[in-house]
């Protein structure tokens, strides 16, 4: 199956500027910085489709100028000129006319991900018509962030608090899932009044750059949101080291999360870091046999495993482990794989050339550790995708939760399954890991739902199904998994400072060598 043509498809979105191309027909993106982009001149970074593994378009390969250039841009815009000026009302009209672009312009931000990230058209266009969500809610919370009037125990003052925005917020996004991961910071950073500089994964930063004709269309102020493309040594620590970034927004690895962490700590910046999981899947013996297999299904393979809440360790209680393992098997031995834009495939292709390389080398540590290989295990052929970066869904039986399989975060379709007798037990393997991002329970009896929900270390649990998600319900990590929260009104406040006000009624103060 051949998907269309980038610059065919483009036809149909008349409102969008062309994007040029290079001699060979690579479409040339630049670097967007105070409202425009910029020249094609510099180093580039060749960017290549996971389906056929060639090379579709090319990225500027970004330097600490440029960083500087983005941010002073975005102190300016902070400071002075038409962002300030607008209200929360106008700020928030404004992200909900992005929200009508991109809506109106979905098929086309999907299409472009796909290039980039080979993610399943099924999945993608979910997330794109979802995606204009995030500019809907924030656009309507932007002027419902209230102080209050606090009744204090001093005579003689009135005391307020208001939210304030914090100036400059860094943002750097992952390969998985740009635009999704993207908006869910940059707006509740825009409807708290700050500016934005962000840095997208090296990977994927084509739909980012697509993204901002849109911003441009929708009338955002110059400097407001700017997108410094490169590589992170270069672009990304430089970008959380300067001055005049506020609050430091991360999603990606737990290395890079910690450098971040130790390198914002320096300077006293926010952060808000998601650093992934390593998740538990847990399943009781009086589950809801079917739903549940489904839900271990939708937990590793869907996306070829590379989402951060991936269910990576299922853990199957003693009276049903046999069973389900079989089924699970045949489930992960028939699933079709194909071109990503075929509505019938179910396994798309993994993202970048190093991830497949970790994924393999995964399967090795685990066999050295002694797990048992059940399913999968090795790079897939695809006849209509003869150069696609594939590989088959893998599981691992008889997995200790000790073994590095079931305490890192691989990023991919493999499953480690781990044996419990009772709840007890699968609480203490579920809490056994460095992480706590999400975790799921199979179990049709409420108590035993509501226990596990309070006693599993996790921001998400879900019970009786997996990968739900909104942008009303703050998500986010305990333990390596990150700080703070994003989406729902916890992710709004994670761009705004609290001030509080006193005013003093008084005419005249008795002794000022006192404290009041």
């Amino acid at each position: 199956m051949q998907r269309p043509d980038t610059q065919t498809y483009a036809q149909q979105f008349p409102k969008l500027p062309p994007t040029a191309t290079d001699a060979q027909g690579h479409l040339v993106y630049t670097q967007f910085i105070d409202g425009g982009f910029t020249r094609a001149g510099g180093a580039r970074l060749a960017t290549s489709d996971p389906v056929t593994g060639r090379q579709w378009a090319s990225i500027a390969r970004g330097t600490a100028q440029d960083v500087d250039t983005a941010v002073q841009a975005a102190h300016r815009a902070f400071t002075r000129g038409a962002w300030p000026a607008m209200n929360a009302s106008q700020r928030g009209a404004l992200l909900r006319r992005i929200g009508d672009l991109v809506a109106e312009h979905a098929e086309w931000l999907a299409h472009v991900e796909q290039r980039d990230n080979g993610k399943l058209s099924a999945e993608l266009s979910m997330q794109m018509r979802y995606m204009a969500n995030y500019y809907y809610y924030y656009g309507g919370l932007a002027d419902k962030m209230e102080g209050t009037v606090i009744p204090t125990d001093k005579p003689g003052v009135f005391n307020y608090t208001v939210y304030e925005p914090l100036g400059v917020v860094a943002c750097i996004t992952p390969w998985n899932s740009p635009l999704p991961l993207a908006s869910m910071k940059i707006a509740p950073a825009l409807a708290a009044g700050n500016t934005v500089v962000l840095k997208p994964s090296e990977f994927t930063s084509a739909s980012l750059l697509e993204l901002m004709k849109l911003f441009q269309l929708a009338g955002v102020p110059e400097g407001v949101v700017n997108v410094v493309t490169g590589l992170g040594a270069e672009v990304g620590a430089t970008l959380v080291d300067h001055p005049l970034v506020q609050r430091i927004a991360f999603t990606g690895g737990p290395e890079a999360g910690q450098r971040i962490n130790e390198q914002a700590a320096s300077r006293m910046k926010r952060v808000t870091l998601e650093l992934g999981g390593k998740s538990p899947n847990i399943v009781f013996d009086d589950a809801d046999f079917e739903q549940a297999l489904k839900g271990a299904v939708a937990g590793i393979f869907a996306a070829s495993g590379q989402t951060c809440v991936a269910g990576s360790r299922l853990l199957l209680q003693d009276g049903i482990h046999d069973r389900f393992l079989e089924r699970l098997v045949e489930i992960a031995g028939s699933a079709r794989f194909g071109h990503p834009a075929d509505p019938q495939t179910q396994v798309a292709p993994i993202s970048t050339a190093p991830q497949l390389g970790k994924i393999e080398s995964y399967v090795q540590v685990a066999l050295a550790d002694g797990a048992r290989l059940v399913a999968g295990g090795k790079r897939a052929h695809v006849p209509e995708c003869p150069d696609g970066l594939f590989f088959q869904p893998t599981i691992f039986a008889d997995v200790d939760n000790r073994m590095r399989i079931a305490q890192e975060e691989v990023f991919g379709p493999i499953l480690s399954v781990i044996r419990f007798k009772d709840e007890d037990e699968a609480v203490a393997i579920a809490n056994d890991v460095d992480f706590g991002l999400a975790a799921g329970v199979w179990t049709t009896s409420m108590p035993r739902a509501l226990r596990m929900a309070g006693k599993v270390r996790a921001g998400t649990v879900w019970v009786n199904n997996y990968r739900s998600t909104s942008v009303t319900s703050p998500f986010g990590g305990f333990k390596m998994s990150g700080v703070g929260r994003e989406c729902g009104i916890a992710g709004m406040r994670e761009y705004m400072e609290i001030k509080s006000v006193w005013l003093s009624m008084e005419t005249d103060i008795p002794n000022p060598f006192v404290r009041r």
